[in-house]
C-alpha cells in the first residue's frame, strides 16, 4: 500500500523519518540506502559524530560550518588521500582529482568554455538530441514499457558527446558508453574496510590497476581527435574550446594529455550527474500529478507545442524550480568529497581533532530540520525568490560549493530543463503499477534495478 503524505501526494522513496538511533555499522547492504540509515540527531544538528569503530568522523551541516570547511580554512581540509588516488586512476589531472596550481590553471583555462555565452552555445545540441529522443518515444505505443533510468542515460551521453566531439560524437559515444556502463560501478564500490590505513591500501592497489584500465579504449581516438582540432583550429564544441584556450595569467594552454584528462572529467561528471537527476525528475512527477500539471500549464504558455530553446530558459520558471527541488531530495552526488582536518579546529562549537573526517552530505543538508520547512515533502515553489530570502547560501549543494563547486552547473542545469520541456511536452510517465523504488548509492544516486515506467502522449 502506497503510504499518503500531509498533503494528499503518495510519499516518495527517501522520504520516510529518519531512524532515532545510530548504528555502529552503517547499512551498505543489497537491498538498504546508506543514508537512509543516518539518524534525526543528524538533521537536526548542526555538528553530529559519526559513530564508528574505524574512524574519527563529524558530519557538519551548519552552513557557516561549511562555509569554513569549503571556503574559509579550505586549506586546512584537503580531500582524503584515498579518494584523490581513486580520481587521479580514473581522470588522471582532471579538475576532480587535481590539486594547488595544477587544478588553478586547469580551471581558468576552462572557465571561458562554460560561461553564459559558450553554455547557450550547447543548447542546440541538447535539444536535438531531446527531440531525437521524443521521436523515438513517439514510436511506442500508449501504455508501453520503458526503463526510464536507462533511458536518460543514453540521452545524456547523446547530449555530451554532441557538446563535445559535435560531428564526431558517434565515433565517441560508442567506446565511451561500454566503458561507463561496465566500469564504474565497480570502480566506485567503497566500503568501511576502505577506510583501513593497511588494508584500504592494499584493497586500493588492485583497484587502481582496473580503474586506469577502464577509459584506455577512448585515449586513441580522442588523442586523435584532439590532435585534428589543433590542426584544424575553430570548432566551437567543448573539445575545440579546450584545445584552443589559453591560461588568461601565463598565455599556454592544456596539454594534449591534460585535455584528455578533463574531457573524461566532463564526460563522467556531465552525463552521469544529469542522467540521475533526471531519473528522479521524471519518477517525482509520476508521484506528484499536481506539480505535473502545472508543469505541463507552463510548457503549454510558454511553447505551445514548438521546440525550446536557449532564449525561453528565463520564462521556464516553474520548470526550473521542479529540477531543483528534484535535485534537493535526491542530489545526483549526495556526499562531497571527504575532507580531513591537517590542523585541529572548531566547527560550530565543535572540536575536530587533527586527523578527523569532516563529510558534507546534501542528502541530510538538504532534509535539515533547521534549513528546510517540511523537508520531505516534494514543493518546487520554496525555490520561489519570495521564498529563498534569508536562505544560508551553503543550505543547498547539488553542485558543491566553494572554490571547487562544479564548473558545469549552468551546462547541467540548462541540459536538465531542456530535456523536461522537449519530453513533458508530449508524455507522460507513470511508475510501472507494484514496483518498489529503492535507491542505490554510488557515487550518484540511481534506482536500483532501473526505474520501470509506462509511457503514454498528451
Amino acid at each position: 500500500m502506497t503510504a499518503i503524505d500531509a498533503a494528499g501526494a503518495p510519499s516518495m522513496v527517501g522520504t520516510t523519518p529518519p531512524p532515532r538511533r545510530s548504528r555502529l555499522f552503517p547499512g551498505r547492504s543489497a537491498r538498504e540506502n546508506p543514508f537512509e540509515t543516518i539518524p534525526l540527531a543528524a538533521y537536526e544538528q548542526g555538528v553530529w559524530r559519526q559513530p564508528s569503530l574505524f574512524a574519527r568522523a563529524w558530519l557538519v551541516s551548519d552552513p557557516a560550518g561549511i562555509r569554513q570547511v569549503l571556503i574559509d580554512k579550505v586549506a586546512n581540509y584537503p580531500k582524503m588521500p584515498m579518494e584523490r588516488r581513486a580520481f587521479r586512476a580514473l581522470f588522471g589531472e582532471g579538475l576532480l582529482s587535481s590539486d594547488g596550481e595544477t587544478w588553478r590553471r586547469h580551471r581558468r583555462v576552462m572557465a571561458p568554455s562554460f560561461d553564459p555565452r559558450s553554455v547557450a552555445g550547447y543548447a542546440e545540441a541538447m535539444v536535438e538530441a531531446s527531440t531525437g529522443f521524443a521521436n523515438e518515444w513517439g514510436r511506442l505505443e500508449d501504455g508501453a514499457r520503458i526503463d526510464v533510468s536507462a533511458d536518460m542515460t543514453r540521452l545524456t551521453l547523446e547530449i555530451i558527446s554532441r557538446s563535445m566531439f559535435s560531428a564526431d560524437a558517434g565515433e565517441m559515444t560508442g567506446v565511451t558508453g561500454l566503458a561507463l556502463e561496465h566500469g564504474l560501478d565497480q570502480a566506485f564500490s567503497f566500503n568501511l574496510l576502505d577506510l583501513l590505513p593497511v588494508i584500504g591500501a592494499m584493497r586500493m592497489d588492485g583497484r587502481e590497476r582496473s580503474m586506469q584500465q577502464l577509459f584506455a579504449p577512448m585515449d586513441q581516438p580522442l588523442m586523435r581527435l584532439i590532435e585534428s582540432r589543433r590542426a584544424n583550429p575553430g570548432k566551437l564544441d567543448l573539445l575545440g574550446r579546450l584545445v584552443a584556450a589559453l591560461d588568461e595569467e601565463t598565455g599556454v594552454g592544456l596539454t594534449a594529455r591534460e585535455v584528455r584528462d578533463e574531457v573524461l572529467t566532463i564526460f563522467v561528471a556531465g552525463h552521469e550527474t544529469t542522467a540521475s537527476a533526471m531519473t528522479f525528475v521524471w519518477y517525482a512527477l509520476s508521484q506528484q500529478p499536481g506539480w505535473e500539471a502545472k508543469l505541463h500549464a507552463e510548457l503549454d504558455e510558454v511553447l505551445g507545442g514548438r521546440t525550446p530553446t536557449d532564449a525561453d530558459l528565463p520564462d521556464l520558471k516553474l520548470t526550473r524550480r521542479i529540477v531543483e527541488e528534484t535535485m534537493r531530495l535526491y542530489p545526483p552526488a549526495p556526499g562531497l568529497s571527504t575532507r580531513v582536518a591537517l590542523k585541529a579546529d572548531e566547527i560550530a562549537g565543535t572540536r575536530i581533532p587533527a586527523g578527523g573526517m569532516v563529510l558534507i552530505l546534501s542528502w541530510i543538508l538538504h532534509r535539515h530540520r533547521s534549513l528546510w520547512e517540511d523537508p520531505n515533502r516534494f514543493d518546487p515553489d520554496r525555490f520561489l525568490p519570495a521564498r529563498s530570502i534569508g536562505r544560508p547560501r551553503f543550505a543547498y549543494l547539488p553542485f558543491g560549493g566553494g572554490p571547487r563547486v562544479c564548473i558545469g552547473q549552468m551546462l547541467a542545469m540548462n541540459e536538465a530543463i531542456l530535456i523536461l520541456a522537449t519530453l513533458a511536452q508530449r508524455f507522460r510517465l507513470r511508475l510501472l503499477p507494484g514496483h518498489e523504488v529503492a535507491i542505490q548509492q554510488r557515487i550518484t544516486i540511481r534506482p536500483r534495478g532501473g526505474l520501470p515506467m509506462l509511457i503514454s502522449r498528451r
